[in-house]
C-alpha cells in the first residue's frame, strides 16, 4: 500500500447485532478525525473513519484504525496504585479510590495551607477534548490558588507569532487545498503526522498542481513532491526573507493587497532587500537557484498554498519565522483564491467558551505565578526565591508524560525523584511518568467518557460518545477533580457539574451539544476565501507585519549552530533534530505492540557523509551526546539525513530505550524568541559508534 493512501484499517469484523458510536480522535493531531466505534456485547470491536466526514472521508492513520488495542492493552492501569518502594523503583501497590483520594486530598491541602503556589498542574495534549482537557481541572486548580501552567511545549511560539500577524491562529480550510495549483508542505511530514491533509494535496497534484516540501530531513513526504528544499535547521525565516527579496526584485507583488489589506510592510521590505538569493542559499544550505525557483512558482502558480506546521518553530528563532512565512500570502495576494493563502492553525476560527470551561473567576483578587512547562526540570530543583517563588511541593500530572517528552530529561528525571515531591499521575498506563509517581490514577480512554472537540487543522466541532463503560475502576478526568475537589470543601458548584453539563458550555450558544450530537460533527459557517478583502481579526482588519509596537520580522539565529557559537559546534559538530516517529504520536502509541514492531527500536539517521568517518555502520549501535547527557540507540545510515545534521526519531518512553534514556536526554530548556516555547530542534550533538 502506497504510504499517502489512508488506511482503513479494521480490528474485527463486526457482528450482525453490533450497535455504532459517534467518536471523535483526541490525539495532539491537526485532522481530528470523526470516528464509528463499533460495540458488541459492550465491547469495542472496530473503530472506522466516518466516511460522511470530509477532512475524514472515512480513513483512519495506522495507529488510530486499532484503536481498541490500546483501550484492551493488557497493560492498562485499571486500580488506583500506590507507591511503596523508593521513587523510580516501579513498586506499587494497588489500593482503593477511597484511600487514594482520602490521602491525596489531605497531602494537597496540607501544602495549600502553607502555600497553594507550591502545587502545580502539569497537563497537555493527551487528549485534546474540551472537557476531558482543560475543564473541572482548570476549575479545581484556580479554587485552590495553585500555580498556572504555561502550556508551551509544542506550539507556542507559532501560535504566538500567528496570532499576533493574522490576530488570531486562523487560515485556510482544509478542503481547498485539493484546488491550488501550488502547495508549499512547510515543515510537516504530512504523510506521517497529517494524513488527511496529504489526501487533499494528492487531489491537487493529480490535477497538475506543483508539490514543494521545505524541511532538514528527506521525509517521506518529501520522496513525493516535486521538489525538496532541505534547508538547515532554524534557517526557515531566512528563507522566507530571500524569497521576499526575488518578489521585490522582480515586482511580482500584489501590490494593490499590501496597500489596502496589510500594515507595515516598508519596514520588512527593507530588512528583505539585504536578503539576496545568494546570501539565503549560504545560510539556509541550499542553492540560490533553489531560491530562485521557490520565488518564481509562488508568485507566479496561483492559487498558492503554504501548508506550515508547528516542526520549523522548535528553534529560538521560531517565532520570528513564522511571521515571516505568514506574511507571504498577502505579498502576492494569494488570500484573494480560497485555495490560496495559509494554514498552520484553525483553532482560531473555533468559538470556544474558555471562561466558561475552565473559570478563572475562581481565582478571585489572587494572582499565582506561572510555572513554563518547557522548563519543568530546572524548575523541579529550584529552592523557594522571590522571583520564582515557593519551591514546587507537589504535581498532578494529566494527558502527559513529561519524564519522556520534557527537554533536558536528565533534570526533569532528577526533579521528578525528589523523596520531597509528591505526585500524582492520571493515566493508561506506566509510562516513565507513571513511575516515578506517589499516585496513579486510572483514567479513561476515549472510548469510555464524553467529550467534544474543536481541530487546529480543519473547520469542524466534533462530539464523542462514551462507546463502552470505564474498565476496572477508571474514571474520566472530570470525576477524579470533582472527587478531589469535595473531599477538599471546594465548595463552588460549577466543581461538581456533570461532563454533560460542561460539554453543552464549550462553544457557548454558537453550537448546540443537541445538534451537534445529531450528526457527530457540525461545519463551522466561515467564508471560502476568508481574507480575500481583509478582514483579519486584527483591531485593524489588516495583516499587522509592523507597527508602532511591534518591530517587524527578522532571521533570528539558532542558540546552538556554527555561526552563533562556533566553539560549542568545535566539539559538537553534528545539528541535531527530533521528528516524530512515523508510528507513535509524542510518547502516545509507543507502548502498543503492534505499532512498535512496526518501528523497530530507537533510530538515529547520520548521513554517510557524517558516518564513514566515524566508523558507523548503519544497524550499529551509536552514542549520541553533548554537554547535557548522552543517548544509545542504533544508527540508520540514510540519506534521509542531510550531512552536518542527524535526525533523532522520537518520542520513545525512556524505559523502552537502550540504558533508559531516549532523545530528550539531549535537547536544552532555552526557550524560543516569541511563545516562551522549548528549542527541540536547536540543538549539537556527536557521535559515535558504540
Amino acid at each position: 500500500m502506497p504510504p499517502e493512501t489512508p488506511l482503513k484499517g479494521e480490528c474485527a469484523i463486526p457482528h450482525e447485532s453490533s450497535k455504532f458510536v459517534r467518536a471523535a480522535c483526541p490525539h495532539d493531531c491537526p485532522d481530528t478525525c470523526a470516528m464509528r466505534v463499533t460495540v458488541e456485547g459492550g465491547r469495542a470491536v472496530k473503530v472506522q473513519g466516518d466516511p460522511e466526514h470530509p477532512p475524514t472521508h472515512g480513513a483512519l492513520c495506522r495507529k488510530v484504525s486499532c484503536y481498541p488495542e490500546r483501550t484492551y492493552h493488557p497493560e492498562r492501569v485499571l486500580h488506583p496504585l500506590k507507591r511503596i518502594g523508593p521513587k523510580g523503583s516501579g513498586h506499587f501497590v494497588q489500593v482503593g479510590w477511597d484511600e487514594a483520594l482520602r490521602d491525596i486530598a489531605d497531602r494537597l491541602q496540607a501544602i495549600a495551607a502553607r502555600d497553594p503556589e507550591a502545587i502545580v498542574p502539569y497537563s497537555y495534549a493527551g487528549t485534546m477534548g474540551l472537557v476531558q482537557g482543560e475543564s473541572i481541572a482548570a476549575r479545581f486548580f484556580h479554587a485552590l490558588g495553585a500555580s498556572r501552567l504555561d502550556r508551551t511545549i509544542c506550539a507556542s511560539a507559532g501560535s504566538e507569532a500567528l496570532a499576533a500577524t493574522y490576530g488570531g491562529k486562523v487560515g485556510m480550510h482544509l478542503e481547498h487545498f485539493a484546488e491550488s495549483r501550488l502547495i508549499v508542505i512547510w515543515g510537516s511530514n504530512s504523510i506521517a503526522s497529517n494524513l488527511h491533509f496529504w489526501s487533499f494535496a494528492q487531489q491537487a497534484k493529480r490535477n497538475g498542481a506543483r508539490l514543494v516540501c521545505i524541511d532538514p530531513r528527506r521525509t517521506e513526504t518529501a520522496d513525493k513532491c516535486h521538489q525538496h528544499l532541505q534547508v538547515l535547521p532554524g534557517t526557515d525565516g531566512a528563507l522566507a526573507l530571500g524569497l521576499m527579496h526575488e518578489l521585490i526584485a522582480q515586482d511580482r507583488l500584489d501590490h494593490d493587497y499590501i496597500e489596502r489589506y496589510t500594515d507595515g510592510w516598508p519596514a520588512l521590505r527593507e530588512k528583505a532587500l539585504a536578503w539576496t538569493p545568494e546570501r539565503t542559499a549560504q545560510v539556509c544550505g541550499i542553492t540560490a537557484d533553489e531560491v530562485r525557483q521557490l520565488a518564481h512558482d509562488y508568485a507566479t502558480l496561483a492559487p498558492a498554498a503554504i501548508r506550515l506546521n508547528y516542526g520549523m518553530q522548535r528553534v529560538k528563532g521560531g517565532g520570528n519565522a513564522v511571521r515571516l512565512i505568514a506574511v507571504l500570502p498577502c505579498l502576492v495576494g494569494a488570500w484573494r483564491h480560497r485555495a490560496g493563502g495559509l494554514l498552520l492553525s484553525s483553532s482560531g476560527w473555533f468559538p470556544v467558551d474558555k471562561a466558561a470551561l475552565q473559570r478563572p473567576d475562581l481565582l478571585g483578587a489572587r494572582n499565582p505565578r506561572t510555572v513554563n512547562m518547557s522548563t519543568i526540570g530546572a524548575d523541579l530543583l529550584r529552592e523557594a526565591a522571590p522571583e520564582f517563588g515557593p519551591k514546587i511541593e507537589a504535581l498532578v500530572v494529566y494527558n502527559s508524560n513529561p519524564v519522556a517528552v520534557a527537554p533536558q530529561s536528565p533534570q526533569v528525571v532528577q526533579g521528578f525523584r525528589r523523596e520531597d515531591l509528591f505526585t500524582v499521575v492520571l493515566e493508561h498506563f506506566m509510562t516513565d511518568t507513571a513511575d516515578v509517581a506517589d499516585y496513579v490514577l486510572p483514567a479513561t480512554t476515549q472510548l469510555e467518557h464524553l467529550d467534544v472537540h474543536a481541530s487546529y487543522g480543519h473547520t469542524y466541532a466534533l462530539i464523542n460518545e462514551p462507546a463502552v463503560a470505564p474498565l476496572g475502576e477508571a474514571k474520566p478526568n472530570t470525576q477524579v477533580f470533582r472527587e478531589l475537589a469535595a473531599r477538599m470543601r471546594l465548595e463552588d458548584p460549577c466543581l461538581q457539574e456533570s461532563d454533560e453539563t460542561v460539554a453543552a458550555q464549550a462553544f457557548g450558544s454558537h453550537i448546540a451539544l443537541d445538534e451537534l450530537r445529531a450528526r457527530g460533527w457540525m461545519k463551522l459557517a466561515l467564508p471560502d476565501a476568508p481574507f480575500a478583502d481583509g478582514g483579519f481579526p486584527t483591531p485593524s482588519g489588516r495583516c499587522i507585519i509592523a507597527s508602532a509596537a511591534v518591530e517587524a520580522p527578522d532571521f533570528v539565529p539558532n542558540h546552538e549552530s556554527r555561526a552563533t557559537s562556533p566553539a560549542l559546534a568545535a566539539r559538537y559538530p553534528l545539528a541535531m533534530i527530533s521528528p516524530p516517529a512515523r508510528n507513535f504520536l509524542n510518547s502516545s502509541f509507543v507502548n502498543v505492540r503492534s505499532l512498535r514492531d512496526i518501528e523497530g527500536e530507537p533510530l538515529l539517521e547520520i548521513h554517510p557523509q557524517d558516518a564513514v568517518p566515524r566508523g558507523i555502520e548503519d544497524g550499529g549501535t551509536v552514542r549520541v551526546f553533548n554537554d547535557r547527557g548522552e543517548y544509545w540507540c542504533i544508527a540508520r545510515v540514510s540519506e534521509r539525513a542531510r550531512p552536518g545534521v542527524v535526525n533523532g526519531l522520537g518520542i520513545w518512553w525512556r524505559k523502552l530505550g537502550q540504558r533508559g534514556t531516549n532523545v530528550n536526554e539531549l535537547t536544552h530548556q532555552r526557550l524560543t524568541d516569541i511563545g516562551r516555547g522549548p528549542c527541540f530542534y536547536d540543538v549539537l550533538v556527536e557521535v559515535q559508534a558504540g
